[in-house]
């Protein structure tokens, strides 16, 4: 496994080894992924077979450049005011961390999505991840760079700590800029419904094409359900984004009520909390963790994961984390607390 720095050499290599049919971890702005030649059926089934991953599990499918959009999506099957609305969306939020579920070109295999008729489509905003995509193709499928439901990688460490020895390359850009994987946007039905909360807020889509549904129910449970069908996206099992230790999610009211347990740990989203928390105790010798000091939702969102990593390697029994104010990229992170917490 080659564990090289992002560089105009290593992009070139990795993007000769996805042409290739291999596998390679590369950075985004949101989270590290996992990419396959996105046209390569062999190359796909290695993502799912390194990452345990299910196969009613679809993948995303990173582009590089709007006007390659066609190459994997059939927009001739929207209709004219969905058109519209794919257009504005692609112009004012891509390349970002937005995905949008379209209907699938026929060169996209059905490994892909899981045998859908419809596909997850991003333009990544990382300028390495975009020169990769155009190097190797056009085309990669990328789930997260990490084993099937366990933490989220926002640095190559992360990838390197998990799936090192099964894949071919890793690309180290550092850690991600947003920390949370992307928006899945559905605009193939008659209302449009946002399938996993991310990195794009459903604010910044409703103010460009007016209000969006929620499409997913967090009490939806798929376990042992026929899935033959697949998924609509990625993101969508009630348990996932999980630590190797047990986490509980609580408000900021709850979370400061908490009595204090010698092996636990405290995860804040902001310093106020905590200092509440702190404040009712004559004892603070606990392990403790704050996302954003001021309570900053992007700086809390990066750090979501590499904080959720950390804590992992300690010698706790168990995590208590605070829910983020439910506004903004706060929904994302809620989300992920919320999957991340059905162990507990």
């Amino acid at each position: 496994m080659n564990y090289l720095p992002v560089s105009p050499d290593s992009l070139t290599q990795a993007a000769q080894i996805l042409r290739n049919g291999g596998l390679v971890a590369f950075p985004t702005e949101t989270v590290y992924g996992l990419g396959a030649d996105a046209y390569n059926s062999a190359a796909i089934a290695k993502v799912f077979e390194v990452k345990e991953r299910p196969r009613f599990d679809p993948l995303i499918i990173h582009i590089s450049n709007v006007k390659t959009l066609e190459e994997t999506a059939d927009l001739s099957l929207l209709r004219e005011d969905t058109r519209r609305k794919l257009f504005l969306l692609a112009e004012n939020l891509w390349p970002g961390p937005l995905s949008l579920v379209l209907p699938k070109n026929k060169k996209i295999p059905e490994i892909a999505t899981a045998g859908l008729e419809t596909a997850a489509i991003r333009f990544p905003a990382h300028k390495a991840a975009q020169t990769l995509i155009s190097l190797s193709g056009g085309a990669v499928a990328a789930p997260s760079a990490n084993p099937f439901g366990s933490l989220s990688p926002t640095r190559a460490e992360h990838v390197r700590d998990k799936l090192g020895g099964k894949i071919d390359m890793i690309l180290d850009g550092g850690q991600s800029q947003i920390g949370v994987e992307s928006t899945v946007l559905d605009i193939t039905g008659k209302s449009i419904k946002i399938l996993r909360h991310g990195g794009t807020p459903k604010e910044e889509i409703e103010k460009l094409i007016g209000g969006v549904e929620d499409g997913f129910s967090k009490d939806q449970d798929f376990n042992g359900q026929n899935l033959s069908s697949g998924l609509a996206s990625p993101g969508q099992l009630k348990s996932h984004y999980s630590p190797q230790k047990p986490l509980s999610v609580f408000s900021i009211e709850e979370i400061i009520s908490l009595p204090f347990e010698t092996d636990a740990a405290y995860l804040f989203f902001d310093g106020s909390a905590r200092d509440a928390w702190l404040s009712a105790r004559e004892r603070n010798s606990a392990l403790i963790r704050t996302l954003s000091e001021k309570g900053l939702v992007l700086e809390a969102s990066a750090r979501l994961f590499e904080t959720l990593h950390e804590l992992e390697k300690c010698q706790i029994s168990r995590i208590f984390a605070q829910l983020a104010p439910f506004a903004g990229l706060g929904a994302a992170i809620n989300d992920r607390l919320t999957r991340a917490s059905i162990k507990s």
